[in-house]
């Protein structure tokens, strides 16, 4: 359980880091030019914590899958990326795609 928190906080800081990235416009502005370097060291370093009790394949596999999506989720509300039929095929197919490993991991387990 630990492992998933570690993985939760990886995840929302590193979407929180991209999302300052858009708004340092290239590092020209300090402030999301630091939220940017602060994040991405808290994500990473909190995947590696998270990688003490969960498998590699199946983090990193969560970390970039819903990342991701979070991301175009974020581009969507805050800048006003278009959504449109493939969009959701692809978000829909990154979230099955975790679901997937996740499921396989617990069956492993088990036999």
């Amino acid at each position: 359980m630990k492992g998933y928190l570690f993985l939760a906080l990886s995840i929302v800081s590193e979407v929180i880091a991209t999302m300052m990235l858009k708004f340092s416009e290239a590092f020209t502005i300090l402030g999301p030019s630091i939220a940017v370097a602060v994040g991405y060291g808290i994500s990473f370093y909190s995947l590696s914590l998270c990688l003490k009790t969960l498998p590699l394949s199946l983090a990193y596999a969560i970390w970039s899958g819903i990342g991701t999506a979070l991301t175009v989720i974020v581009g969507i509300v805050v800048w006003g990326d278009i959504f449109n039929f493939y969009s959701a095929i692809g978000i829909t197919l990154i979230i099955g795609g975790v679901i997937l490993l996740n499921q396989g991991d617990h069956h492993n387990a088990t036999t």
